[in-house]
């Protein structure tokens, strides 16, 4: 349907040795296409990735993008179709909708249950040499087809499960509340949440199940449509300066930050009001403090994850940690107005909380 007869695959070189590739290039040519492979994303994809991407593309008058992995793949495979089909660098794009031409077709396929990037119209790209993140947006780079295949996810190391599934639970939770919440985004988020509410155990422990598997993929792509139509708020914001400073895996940095922004944000009654809504629907231990910031606790204790401190993060950084973070645009969509000070105040309780992880 999409006449197209040069596609490109667009991955990493993990998802080549886990047999992925193979299986996507072989289907292609029983179709009678012989694709092109650009295998050389890297996580947290820069402006020269994209350019090197675009180069191959070019080279070989490619006319199909196909997103193979991760969502560092994803957004690699959009900032090409931007720079190929639009021209200049992605600093040119750093917003949404200044993009003038028409793309090439996009078929996401993830491999991994977290960003929701399958479903998104956003490229994220880290600047070359501060590796700050920003956003370069259009409706035109919106994947045509999103295959969701669970079995893909077999393949994920436990760690990367673990935090790429708490990326999507922060995603779920972060459009539940954010400013720009709508009848849509909320559709979304909420059934996001009930899907990955009842499988994250389960993948933060290693016991998946074809179940739970196919419960967090589907979750992850609607929390990237919750995503799509409304935004985030500040456990992003306080998470990617903790990326770029500290070289923090997204996933482990939005965990590490969530619960406090949450605790943080239920001052407002509103707010609390849609937590509580949230709360009937995590599966609840006996006896268990029925508030969702102790339930995100427990989960990241669970995952074993690094603590800020043991990340190497001090009292000392905290100022400069909140600066960035309010520079961020997320944070503009936190449901509660978050200062400088603020922010301050969300680092501190994340630098002082107890147990492994929180």
């Amino acid at each position: 349907e999409l006449n197209c007869s040069r596609p490109m695959v667009v991955t990493d070189q993990g998802i080549g040795s886990a047999g992925h590739l193979d299986c996507v290039l072989s289907i292609l040519d029983s179709a009678g296409l012989k694709a092109t492979v650009f295998d050389e994303v890297k996580e947290n994809p820069t402006n020269a990735c994209m350019l090197a991407c675009k180069s191959v593309a070019e080279l070989r008058n490619i006319d199909l993008l196909i997103g193979l992995g991760g969502g560092s793949s994803m957004d690699t495979a959009k900032g090409c179709n931007l720079l190929l089909t639009n021209g200049g660098q992605m600093n040119d794009y750093h917003g949404y909708g200044k993009a003038a031409e028409p793309f090439l077709p996009f078929l996401a396929i993830p491999t991994t249950s977290g960003t929701g990037s399958e479903c998104q119209s956003y490229a994220l790209v880290s600047d070359d040499e501060t590796h700050v993140k920003m956003a370069c947006g259009d409706a035109k780079a919106l994947a045509k087809i999103a295959l969701l295949d669970p079995d893909l996810t077999q393949s994920m190391p436990l760690r990367v499960a673990q935090l790429t599934g708490l990326d999507a639970l922060a995603h779920a939770v972060e459009t539940a509340v954010c400013l720009s919440r709508n009848t849509v985004s909320n559709m979304n988020s909420m059934e996001s949440f009930r899907l990955i509410a009842s499988a994250i155990e389960s993948v933060v422990d290693g016991s998946s199940s074809d179940e739970s598997r196919a419960s967090m993929q589907l979750g992850a792509a609607l929390a990237g449509l919750a995503i799509e139509n409304s935004m985030l708020g500040a456990a992003h914001a306080t998470a990617n300066p903790l990326t770029a400073r500290f070289d923090v895996t997204h996933g482990h940095a939005v965990a590490l930050m969530l619960p406090h922004v949450v605790r943080f944000n239920r001052v407002d009654s509103t707010i609390n009001e849609i937590y509580e809504k949230y709360e009937t629907l995590v599966p609840w231990n006996a006896g268990e403090e029925r508030k969702m910031e102790s339930w995100l606790e427990r989960i990241i204790a669970k995952a074993e994850l690094p603590s800020l401190t043991e990340l190497g993060v001090k009292a000392s950084d905290v100022e400069s940690l909140a600066i960035d973070a309010e520079q961020q645009w997320t944070g503009r969509f936190n449901p509660r107005p978050v200062s400088i000070k603020d922010f301050e105040g969300i680092y501190q309780s994340a630098l002082g909380a107890v147990g492994a992880g929180v």
